[in-house]
């Protein structure tokens, strides 16, 4: 048993590191070559976590050799599009100028019930207000409102928005965030300093937020 959960634990590590060094996203953002390779890689994993008399190098082997054709794959997709093309096939249209592409949505076998759901998704509940729909090679889709249906910019107003910059979180359950003060162009000394000024420490405060303009919000801990 205590052998099992020893394997169990290495290949766990041993995917996570595989699924770092791809570098790859959500499942939903997968391409298609990204897809079958995770799927693949968690199968070939479980033959030795459940049957110990396999070696364990039966599982990593696999593993390694397919890390290293998805790396190939992707450099040799970044090199050629029509590589891409054929592992990962093309976006397609199926909305143009507010027209129903109705060959392309059977080719892609998506229905019209497929299509509303995406659209609703993104918060658009009529077909008419749609000019452009493109399904995606991870099977989303990207949609351009027909003009008069559209958010007005800022500059299409007129109106000047000044740049904040991010808010990030700055402290987070009393723990200084080192990687989000630098993100926003400020130092653990400004941090302290307004803590200071509030008559704060670190340990009262349970979120503080800020941005690059020294614009900050602190929620304080519930007191036990």
């Amino acid at each position: 048993m205590l052998i099992s959960i020893i394997r169990t634990f290495i290949l766990y590590l041993f995917i996570l590191l595989a699924l770092r060094i791809m570098g790859k996203r959500q499942l939903s953002e997968m391409q298609t070559s990204e897809l079958v390779i995770t799927l693949m890689m968690s199968d070939i994993a479980v033959i030795p976590m459940s049957n110990t008399s396999q070696p364990l190098l039966s599982g990593v082997i696999p593993i390694l050799i397919l890390i290293s054709l998805e790396i190939i794959f992707s450099v040799l997709m970044l090199k050629s599009g029509k590589f891409r093309n054929i592992v990962c096939g093309s976006p397609e249209m199926v909305i143009r100028d507010g027209e129903i592409l109705q060959k392309q949505m059977r080719r892609l076998r998506m229905t019209t019930e497929d299509l509303c759901v995406q659209l609703r998704q993104q918060g658009i509940f009529s077909l008419d207000d749609v000019q452009y729909c493109i399904v995606e090679t991870n099977g989303d889709i990207s949609v351009l409102e027909k003009p008069d249906k559209r958010v007005p910019t800022a500059s299409e107003l007129g109106v000047y928005i000044p740049d904040k910059g991010i808010e990030v979180v700055v402290i987070n359950d009393s723990r200084y965030l080192s990687n989000s003060i630098n993100l926003c162009n400020l130092t653990r000394e400004w941090v302290d300093n307004t803590l200071k000024e509030n008559n704060l420490t670190v340990d009262d405060v349970f979120i503080m937020t800020a941005n690059r303009n020294g614009e900050y919000k602190i929620i304080r801990r519930d007191m036990p």
